[in-house]
């Protein structure tokens, strides 16, 4: 399937008469019929019922025309932006980041990107495996997170390791307390992110599994904030780091943990051996300072 028959697609769609379709295409109706016959072929649905007074959409046909219609939409979106910045000759730089680093510094950094008159900033919220297949393509070119991946390709700096915190619903037995993580595994517990591992969700249960104790795993989510949702619904408990305690939510309460040296690590991942460019050393200077205030207590 090319690009030119979800073009040829939409226009007989919106016709719905390929003698019409074809002259807006500037093509003869022969070839535009056998190139609409074709798609409907690898699709293996019929796209258009035919009969004598014209053509209509199939229940499949509509379908496929709102995604269709999404598709275009996007590419026409994508090359209008790629326009822009070449004319602009501003430079793309690309970072990626999973949820729980976004409620500390990181925002700090992105807003002092964005204020470079030629930089276009483009985020995305990865895991960190999804961050160092990103960084291996191209699309982003720094990452934020939590996991540590062994890849000759990418390099993975730890910034810092903050404390993890337990999430509890409020009025919870254990909301005034600074729990150990053996009270906690007597409560049935939330995990995030579901999908893909690994993740923070291994950390998690390895923290437990290291310490001889067994969870009960009540709900697997994919998004923190469903996570959260899910401690605020007493369903369970969760371990986020103490970033996340700045999310404030009705039904949750966030309590420091008893066991020493129960941390979570934020990583910046970069391709490896790459001469970094001037938007990277700026990004680099940048993220020195905010790690630097963070070791040194000058940022909560």
């Amino acid at each position: 399937m090319e690009l030119r028959h979800l073009r040829y697609f939409c226009v007989v769609a919106e016709e719905l008469n390929l003698t019409r379709a074809a002259t807006r295409l500037h093509m003869a109706q022969p070839p535009l019929s056998r190139q609409i016959k074709q798609l409907e072929g690898e699709i293996g649905a019929e796209l258009f019922e035919r009969s004598a007074r014209g053509l209509r959409l199939t229940p499949a046909g509509q379908l496929f025309h709102e995604h269709t219609l999404q598709i275009m939409e996007k590419l026409d979106t994508t090359i209008a932006a790629t326009q822009r910045l070449a004319r602009s000759k501003r430079v793309m730089f690309g970072i990626g980041f999973v949820p729980s680093v976004f409620y500390g510094q990181l925002p700090l950094l992105v807003r002092e990107l964005r204020q470079k008159d030629n930089v276009e900033l483009v985020l995305a919220e990865l895991t960190t495996v999804q961050q160092v297949q990103a960084l291996k393509s191209g699309r982003i070119d720094m990452g934020f997170g939590r996991m540590r991946i062994d890849d000759p390709d990418v390099e993975q700096e730890n910034l810092f390791d903050e404390p993890l915190m337990a999430a509890l619903p409020e009025g919870h037995p254990l909301a005034d307390t600074v729990p150990t993580l053996a009270q906690l595994a007597e409560y049935p517990l939330v995990l995030f992110p579901a999908q893909p591992r690994p993740s923070l969700a291994d950390m998690t249960l390895g923290l437990f599994r290291r310490r001889g104790l067994k969870v009960t795993v009540a709900q697997e989510a994919n998004e923190l904030q469903t996570a959260l949702g899910l401690v605020a619904s007493e369903i369970g408990i969760t371990l986020v780091p103490e970033q996340v305690k700045r999310v404030r939510r009705d039904g949750i309460v966030y309590v420091y943990l008893a066991d020493p040296g129960l941390t979570s690590p934020v990583i910046c991942s970069r391709r490896k051996g790459e001469a970094p460019s001037p938007i990277m050393q700026e990004a680099n200077a940048i993220l020195e300072v905010l790690v630097e205030n963070r070791r040194s207590g000058r940022y909560p």
